[in-house]
């Protein structure tokens, strides 16, 4: 057992914080209160965070954490499968490498959970995983195996496939539509074949990949910039009733009012950097605070590699700088983003019955000269300074 003393706790729930103990066993939250008393208590490890801040874990909602490796080149690049247009059936959890040093880097600036998988060249690019940034093997560092189904609109597709047989968007939004109606026969061939074997439908590992999406059980990720493509990834999924995340959201400013009737969760970013395509000329670090004024929920991502991992507190920051709530900041990068892939159960803020996800800090973590002082994973310690201990 491990009590974090007399810390300042800032739980991404209420938006005062308060100083508190918090007790951990077996890698959870058991009890926060203001003093903690008992046996329990003391038989345990007592970490001293007396003038330190304790903030939850953060968490990116959508990036390419371990498909893409660190100063390596092509070699490391797992994040796109350039043969094919349409490939649902890819998993994220066959290409991560948790060894790439990008692992570590996230660890030390307080990123402790990640939604990783597939990048935007793809129609259909596969499954989202979420996982931990601690772990020397991918197995162990799962959260929740399948995520989102990850779809891309826009200028991706077209480019990466215009010589192959996707040109326009009408034929990106005609080949997804194609596939959910193809899964849709096919579930609906399996279901009048019961535990006739001769009658059920040849396997089909794209098919089966797209099920859970149909069934309610797996939202479309959906990668979408423009302002109209935004709005074909929505008209997609209602004519099919089924789930959806609007990831990138960069022209959401424009679109604001209807994204917040819609309801769908947004995912803002990358926003640093140039405008390198026609799509992103209207990236913003103003979108992901509008968005939320307007009545969103908002994650702020980085899209690591695009912008390094560790740098997300720094992109909520930034929004902070240019008009969003800070307190609305820090939760874009913690419980919102937590709600964006589905394991908000488990991580996004201090409560008791969560996992023991924690940075501790000496100030803001959205300010630039903050630093991290401690980060824990599922209650060890992952990573710490002198300063803790002093």
């Amino acid at each position: 057992m491990i009590v974090l003393k007399q810390g300042m706790i800032h739980d991404a729930i209420h938006e005062e914080p308060y100083t508190g103990d918090i007790l951990i066993d077996e890698g959870k939250i058991r009890k926060i209160a203001p003093v903690l008393e008992g046996k329990a208590v003391n038989e345990a490890q007592v970490i001293d965070l007396s003038g330190k801040h304790i903030y939850p874990g953060f968490v990116e909602a959508h990036c390419h954490l371990g498909l893409d490796g660190y100063g390596i080149g092509f070699e490391g690049q797992d994040y796109n499968e350039a043969t094919d247009s349409l490939t649902p059936q890819l998993s994220a959890i066959d290409g991560i490498n948790p060894q790439d040093p990008t692992f570590q880097m996230a660890l030390e600036a307080g990123v402790t959970c990640v939604a990783t998988g597939p990048g935007s060249s793809n129609v259909l690019g596969g499954t989202f995983v979420a996982i931990k940034t601690r772990g020397k093997r991918v197995d162990d560092m799962i959260v929740r195996e399948r995520v989102a189904m990850k779809c891309a609109f826009g200028e991706n597709p077209k480019r990466c496939y215009k010589e192959k047989d996707n040109y326009s968007r009408m034929t990106t939004a005609s080949k997804l539509r194609i596939m959910l109606e193809r899964t849709k026969e096919y579930m609906e061939k399996k279901e009048a074949a019961g535990e006739d074997i001769t009658k059920k439908p040849a396997y089909d590992p794209k098919l089966e990949a797209l099920v859970p999406v149909l069934r309610g059980e797996l939202p479309l990720k959906a990668h979408a910039h423009r302002a109209d493509d935004i709005f074909t990834a929505i008209r997609i999924a209602k004519e099919y009733e089924i789930g959806l995340t609007l990831d990138h959201c960069t022209d959401g400013s424009l679109i604001a009012e209807d994204l917040a009737k819609e309801g769908y969760p947004v995912a803002v970013g990358p926003s640093f950097g140039h405008a390198g395509k026609v799509e992103l000329k209207n990236k913003s670090f103003e979108t992901p605070g509008v968005l939320d004024a307007a009545g969103c929920q908002v994650s702020i991502i980085t899209d690591s590699p695009v912008i390094q991992q560790q740098y997300l507190p720094l992109c909520a920051g930034l929004a902070v700088k240019n008009g969003m709530n800070p307190f609305k900041a820090l939760q874009a990068i913690t419980i919102n983003a937590a709600r964006h892939i589905g394991v908000e159960d488990r991580m996004g803020s201090i409560e008791e019955g969560k996992d023991a996800d924690f940075v501790v800090t000496d100030g803001d973590p959205l300010v630039s000269d903050t630093n991290v002082l401690l980060v824990m994973v599922d209650g060890v310690l992952a990573f710490e300074t002198d300063i803790i201990r002093a």
